[in-house]
């Protein structure tokens, strides 16, 4: 299977940025997509002329905010939307379709904030959302795909020292939150196949960042240990336009 994962920023800003020749592009059996900041309706009106795929979408209790969808060629088996914790389900972060072999889990992971005044819960998040990934995990092998919105290495982001602690998605206590998701044996795809590799899949739209690719990697595919020799193929699709956030890619011989 080639799964695809993209925060686009806005389902309906995406679709004016050739988002639907983008997804054509990437011939993928699955699509997940974060932040698409828009009610249910409204990511089904905007995905319409979208044929051979059924649609999931997960939308915030507040409009215009935060937002996942999924988009599947095959027909999942079920789908569950939430974690079933309400200080968590009110923002539309989580879809999981189960297949077959594994589950394919979505998720848009909060911001800790400017001045990270969000950080108190994101580290809750962290914490619930790893208890979440691993009682899935007891029915099936799991794949999350999505923006986890840290980096979770130096090697994550180009410049880490004047980031480190200060910055929203590189303090110690995010980096942590994915040092417990690593050790529980969850494996992040893309340093599986490329430990040294150094490519990024956010860049701010402040100072040309993305011309310069000053950037971060914080759109992740991670996958059950047993999951991993199938693991045939992982990239970061830093050639695609349309967001702040590239498309993630990871092909699994399943």
């Amino acid at each position: 299977m080639r799964l695809v994962s993209w925060n686009v920023n806005g389902i309906r800003a995406a679709m004016k940025k050739d988002f639907a020749e983008s997804f054509a592009a990437m011939e993928t059996d699955v699509l997940c997509l974060q932040e698409t900041k828009a009610q249910d309706e409204q990511v089904l009106e905007a995905l319409k002329d979208v044929s051979g795929y059924y649609i999931y979408t997960n939308s915030a209790v507040k409009k215009g905010y935060s937002g996942t969808a999924i988009l599947s060629k095959t027909e999942p088996l079920n789908i569950r939307f939430d974690m079933g914790i309400e200080e968590h389900d009110q923002e539309g972060r989580v879809i999981v379709a189960e297949y077959e072999k594994f589950l394919l889990m979505t998720v848009y992971t909060p911001n800790s904030g400017s001045e990270l005044k969000r950080l108190d819960y994101r580290e809750k998040w962290d914490a619930d959302f790893l208890v979440y990934m691993q009682a899935l995990e007891k029915n099936k092998p799991l794949v999350i795909c999505g923006d986890f919105n840290v980096a979770h290495q130096d090697i994550d982001l180009a410049r880490p020292k004047p980031n480190y602690n200060k910055s929203a998605g590189f303090t110690q206590r995010e980096i942590d939150g994915m040092d417990n998701i690593t050790a529980a044996k969850f494996v992040d795809s893309y340093r599986y196949l490329y430990p040294q590799e150094v490519k990024y899949s956010w860049w701010s739209y402040r100072a040309g960042a993305r011309a310069k690719n000053v950037g971060w990697r914080i759109d992740y595919f991670v996958t059950s240990q047993s999951l991993c020799t199938k693991i045939q193929g992982a990239d970061i699709l830093n050639k695609v336009m349309g967001s702040d956030h590239c498309p993630v890619l990871l092909e699994l011989g399943i």
